[in-house]
């Protein structure tokens, strides 16, 4: 029986990527990353694992090929706004992207997969920093840091707060559990998280998300850029010319 080692296999009539990309979705959305497995996405498509060689050599293959995938529905940066508001609202919707498909995250994380529905994100990523002003290496990083925040964010509000939420408690049961047990630790020796017990556990995460993207954007309005007041960018060579004080 042939395990998931790259070897050579017939190449089946009509099995493109696009097709075992799509499969490989499906299994994804059924039985998650842990139950994806190049058998699976095979009898998925009706053919035999070996098929699939022609494509994907291995499941890390078949992760990178999924992550474009993934990223056909991502919408870049609206161009409406200012750089700020374009940021903000790609980081939204990127978010609700990788929450509303199961394990996204978990498969995009961390992987540079370069393939056609990445790279057009990536160009517009880019091509809106760089409208904004930012210079070419920062604009590299913060497309780095962007993904970084949104990924590493939903990675960890999917995973369980604790056993009872495993066990099938609500999350929102859980913080109230929480709260009412920092509420009641001793204060001498605990003054803080008695105080601040509701301000630890009742935020929602929407609210959480969006306290640190506005930090994040914060810290990218303190670097340099070619942009003027209004936020649009300021023509090619332009340089800032410090006031001269009056003799």
């Amino acid at each position: 029986m042939p395990d998931d080692s790259a070897q050579d296999g017939p190449q089946q009539p009509g099995l493109t990527r696009e097709a075992l990309a799509q499969a490989a979705l499906r299994v994804l959305e059924r039985e998650g990353i842990g139950g994806l497995s190049m058998r699976k996405v095979a009898a998925e498509l009706g053919v035999k694992a070996a098929s699939l060689y022609w494509h994907v050599r291995n499941k890390e293959q078949l992760l990178d090929l999924l992550t474009d995938a993934l990223m056909a529905d991502a919408e870049p940066p609206p161009r409406e706004g200012d750089w700020r508001e374009q940021l903000r609202e790609y980081c939204l919707r990127h978010r609700r992207l990788l929450l509303d498909k199961r394990d996204a995250a978990k498969v995009v994380a961390g992987r540079l997969a370069l393939g056609p529905h990445l790279l057009h994100l990536m160009e517009e990523q880019l091509d809106r920093l760089r409208e904004a002003g930012f210079s070419n290496a920062d604009a590299a990083l913060i497309t780095y840091l962007l993904g970084a925040y949104v990924q590493g964010f939903v990675l960890q509000e999917q995973a369980p707060i604790s056993a009872a939420e495993t066990a099938g408690v609500s999350r929102s049961e859980v913080a109230t559990t929480v709260g009412d047990q920092l509420r009641q630790l001793p204060e001498a020796s605990f003054p803080n998280l008695v105080a601040l017990a509701g301000d630890l556990t009742e935020p929602s995460m929407e609210d959480r998300f969006r306290f640190g993207l506005e930090r994040l954007l914060d810290g990218l309005a303190a670097l340099p850029t070619r942009s003027g007041p209004s936020g649009s960018a300021a023509p090619p060579g332009a340089t800032d010319i410090p006031d001269i004080p009056d003799a």
